[in-house]
């Protein structure tokens, strides 16, 4: 008999050791180092009820190599697909990780039931009963989409081998477990056996596999950092629970861009497409608030109008408060020493809150100038006019720096109705005529004279 082994594992962040110890030199966490049982007997492929075809790989001249583009999978979701990068690939491993109850089940769940292809959606954490329950809510006529509620691989590649499906949906990986790995679902061992099994049986098959990972509380994805690098695509879902709009961001993509934005509304029959985010980020108040400016800013080839909220006023415990929601704090304190030095605006005795309306997080440069003059705005109490939005960097010179993809910023501002755009002078605009008036600036000065005299 083949003697046990075992390792040690934190199980913070999935650092191995070969003895025990108290603290973890990685991540510095105490009492989480483990001993886990790795393999107990000689592993079987994941399919011994089929054989496979064998494939062997041979080096071919780089010239040789197809670069064909590859045939992807319509999700029939437009969110979706733009995140991907136009679809599904064939063999692809997704990860979709995201907050306990923002809608990762759902969503899922929701593609799955509208997808023409025939899809095993995997649960380990819920009933098949309460996902038809769900799924009643959200499109209750479904002939493609079949349930299975296991947490184990060897028998969940069974009913894969007899109901052959065309896309896979886990729900979640942390809940899964083999026979070969000793240690408990959920740990570092059994989350990267899992998912090896998994990878190879998309591999083999070219059938797109859908993860969800619960994630820990500082925000990364539950077990081994690795476990990232071993597949294909990484995707977060995010949003507060307060809010009904979710956003759905690329961390990692191997087949598309990791720069793409999807928009969801949470309904009560599910999770609707949000094809316009604009008009949903802007408020719709008739009447002209101080603190408040439009940017123009764009997130991977989509432009977006957002509303920038910024409040300005005399500090009451002696230390200044600085708050953001949304918007990078250190930019925002870079850009008022900017507006202290280069301009002139004592705020250094006053607190200041800025806050991006509808619960995104954007780092956008351009936003620059849309946040200095919200808060000058405040400052001043002097609402902006009606119709006016900003698309510009602000640098430590308080000069006004050029953006890229200017012309989409100017063409998404005059399709919502603006009248008036304030860019960078250096900025080559390629626009022959347009119905807004693009206004040329060179200093933050200029823009704050112009607007508050």
């Amino acid at each position: 008999m083949a003697k046990t082994k075992t390792a040690f594992f934190c199980q913070n962040c999935g650092t191995q050791y070969a003895k025990w110890v108290g603290q973890c030199t990685a991540c510095k966490e105490w009492n989480t180092v483990v001993e886990e049982v790795i393999q107990k007997s000689e592993k079987a492929s994941w399919k011994t009820e089929i054989n496979p075809v064998k494939k062997t790989s041979k080096p071919l001249r780089i010239n040789e190599i197809s670069t064909e583009k590859e045939i992807r999978l319509n999700t029939f979701d437009i969110e979706f697909n733009r995140v991907l990068g136009g679809g599904l690939v064939p063999g692809a491993l997704v990860l979709l990780g995201g907050e306990p109850g923002v809608g990762k089940s759902t969503l899922l769940l929701q593609i799955a039931l509208k997808l023409p292809y025939k899809t095993l959606y995997i649960s380990g954490e819920e009933s098949q009963k309460q996902i038809k329950m769900r799924a009643d809510r959200i499109h209750p006529q479904s002939e493609n989409c079949l349930i299975l509620t296991e947490t184990k691989t060897q028998n969940i590649f069974k009913q894969i081998v007899a109901t052959e499906p065309d896309i896979v949906v886990i729900d979640s990986i942390q809940t899964l477990h083999t026979d070969y790995i000793e240690s408990a679902a959920g740990s570092i061992s059994q989350i990267r056996e899992c998912t090896a099994e998994l990878i190879k049986f998309a591999k083999e098959t070219n059938t797109p596999v859908i993860l969800i990972g619960h994630i820990t509380k500082d925000g990364s994805i539950a077990g081994p950092k690795i476990l990232e690098h071993m597949v294909d695509t990484v995707l977060q879902f995010e949003g507060d629970r307060n809010y009904v709009y979710r956003i759905l961001r690329a961390l990692k993509n191997r087949f598309g861009s990791t720069s793409e934005l999807g928009i969801y509304e949470m309904q009560g029959g599910g999770l609707r497409q949000v094809n316009n985010p604009s008009e949903i980020l802007i408020s719709k108040n008739d009447t002209s608030l101080s603190g408040t400016a439009i940017a123009s800013t764009v997130e991977g080839l989509r432009p977006l109008m957002i509303e920038i909220q910024a409040l300005v006023s005399t500090a009451v415990y002696g230390t200044p408060q600085r708050s953001t929601t949304g918007y990078n704090s250190k930019r925002l304190n870079m850009l008022l020493a900017v507006l202290e030095k280069r301009a002139g605006f004592k705020l250094g005795a006053k607190d200041v809150f800025l806050n991006i309306t509808g619960g995104i997080t954007v780092d956008d440069p351009a936003l620059d100038l849309a946040v200095i003059t919200a808060i000058l705005s405040s400052n001043s109490d002097i609402p902006i006019e009606k119709g006016i939005c900003f698309a510009a960097e602000v640098g430590l010179a308080g000069e006004i720096r050029p953006v890229q993809r200017i012309d989409q910023r100017i063409i998404e501002a005059e399709k919502l109705g603006f009248k008036t755009i304030y860019v960078s002078k250096n900025n080559k605009i390629s626009l022959k005529s347009t119905n807004i008036e693009v206004l040329l600036a060179t200093k933050i000065e200029d823009v704050a004279n112009a607007l508050f005299g």
